[in-house]
């Protein structure tokens, strides 16, 4: 099953959403994307965690 999450999902006013068949690849991408536009967030082990936390399953 795939896996999705978009930045509305952590609440920010952003269109951004992304789709992959796995965790770790949906990771990849919101890590580029969090790089690339959102310099505010620190991706540290306790955001990475709850940026999982909302991911979905679909």
């Amino acid at each position: 099953m795939a896996k999705s999450i978009s930045c509305s999902d952590a609440g920010k006013d952003c269109g951004w959403s992304a789709t992959a068949e796995s965790e770790e690849d949906l990771m990849k991408q919101v890590k580029e994307h969090v790089l690339a536009n959102h310099t505010e967030i620190e991706l540290n082990e306790e955001n990475i965690t709850g940026i999982k936390s909302l991911i979905k399953e679909v």
